[in-house]
């Protein structure tokens, strides 16, 4: 895979993330006052970075050759198309009173950040494409 290809369907799988967690933010926000409410969270970026840690440690290594499914694969790289994001609780924040642990301000704060990330990763994919569209009028 070139490097526009790739970096396309990682803005791309990134914009799709922080849609996400534009979601789950604002459900949390609804939900700040509800009696025994936990906040969720989303993973997605520690889980990346795994799947390309193994794509180069593959890389670097020794390679066995396998000419059955049932036999031992070794340094088998995790292939990042593969990362799902994760919806998380968190039982770890602070509980009100009523068990609900959302801090609304902190959530609102959260969504700025999101729509702030978003429109970043939507000027980042519009940058990759002039560079293709410079390139071709070249």
């Amino acid at each position: 895979m070139n490097s526009f290809t790739r970096s396309i369907d990682l803005l791309q799988r990134e914009m799709d993330v922080t849609s996400l967690r534009y979601q789950v933010t604002a459900n949390n926000l609804a939900n700040s006052e509800v009696p025994n409410f936990k906040r969720s969270v989303v993973n997605f970026e520690s889980e990346l970075k795994r799947a390309f840690e193994s794509e180069e440690i593959a890389k670097n290594s020794f390679h066995l050759t396998t000419n059955d499914h049932r036999h031992i694969q070794i340094n088998t790289p995790y292939d990042y198309k593969d990362v799902q994001p994760r919806r998380v609780l968190d039982y770890t924040a602070t509980a009100k009173a009523n068990g609900n642990n959302v801090d609304a301000e902190t959530e609102a704060n959260n969504i700025l950040q999101i729509q702030m990330q978003y429109r970043m990763l939507t000027q980042l994919t519009s940058f990759e494409f002039d560079q293709i569209t410079t390139a071709m009028k070249k």
